[in-house]
């Protein structure tokens, strides 16, 4: 199992802390504006507005507050932010690379706390193009093995999806990761609605093309810089290059 992979189910997991501290809704219904801002206020002909609402569903984020986003973003309702989205470069401790993806309302308000998280916590800002070769844009969907209909199996989402674009099938834990094209993440997600099977999310991601490896106390300092990013409003997604062992990822969930 690659490294991001074995991220992508530690990030799993932590989704349902961060839902607990309200993070997760706010920074899922600020897709939700975006979304329809900038393709328009029908998730039928707007892809990611439907991803993005079907993200927030999986997450129990209110039918309510995810209309209200919608009307907000399509200019149905006033209220709605103009939001920026910029992309910041950086480094964890250890040379592990980071891209930090970022909407917000307030540029300066955003580096600054992109910057303080990044030096209280041992990393460093990078320059723009430092690192963002390190990674490609994928169509990233996570599919839970436990299906309403049964227990869902890598043979069986390959032969769902292989004609629709995807890559390659990953086991990471409870789910499955399917790695496509971004350009084609659309028809992956229609041809497993098709087939009757339910996905968690599909998203467009940064994948990292290298990775450097890292031992327990490297792991704690990849992680705790990911997570003070994250505790800013600002930061939509954080995506990091560092490789953790399977025997690492357990000691760290055994200490939590």
């Amino acid at each position: 199992m690659s490294g991001h992979s074995k991220w992508a189910t530690t990030k799993h997991k932590k989704a349902a802390i961060d839902a607990k501290r309200g993070k997760l809704f706010a920074k899922l219904i600020k897709n939700i504006e975006v979304a329809a801002r900038s393709g328009g206020g029908d998730p039928a002909g707007n892809p990611t507005l439907f991803d993005a609402i079907q993200k927030a569903k999986k997450s129990s984020v209110p039918n309510d507050n995810i209309d209200r986003a919608v009307k907000r973003g399509s200019g149905a309702e006033s209220g709605g932010a103009d939001y920026q989205a910029l992309t910041y470069e950086g480094y964890a401790p250890g040379g592990v690379a980071l891209l930090i993806e970022c909407l917000t309302d307030n540029k300066n308000r955003a580096v600054a706390e992109v910057r303080t998280a990044l030096s209280k916590n041992g990393g460093s800002m990078g320059e723009s193009g430092s690192v963002a070769f390190m990674f490609h844009r994928k169509g990233v969907v996570i599919v839970p093995k436990k299906q309403p209909t049964g227990e869902a199996t890598e043979d069986g989402l390959l032969e769902v999806v292989l004609d629709s674009g995807a890559e390659e099938v990953n086991d990471i834990g409870e789910s499955f990761e399917i790695v496509s094209e971004a350009t084609d993440l659309v028809s992956v997600r229609e041809s497993l609605q098709a087939a009757g099977v339910d996905y968690d999310s599909a998203d467009s991601s940064f994948l990292p093309t290298v990775e450097v490896p890292l031992d327990k106390d490297g792991a704690k300092k990849m992680f705790r810089i990911i997570e003070a990013l994250e505790d800013s409003d600002d930061v939509q997604n954080v995506y990091a290059n560092g490789d953790v062992p399977d025997a690492v990822l357990a000691e760290l969930e055994a200490e939590d």
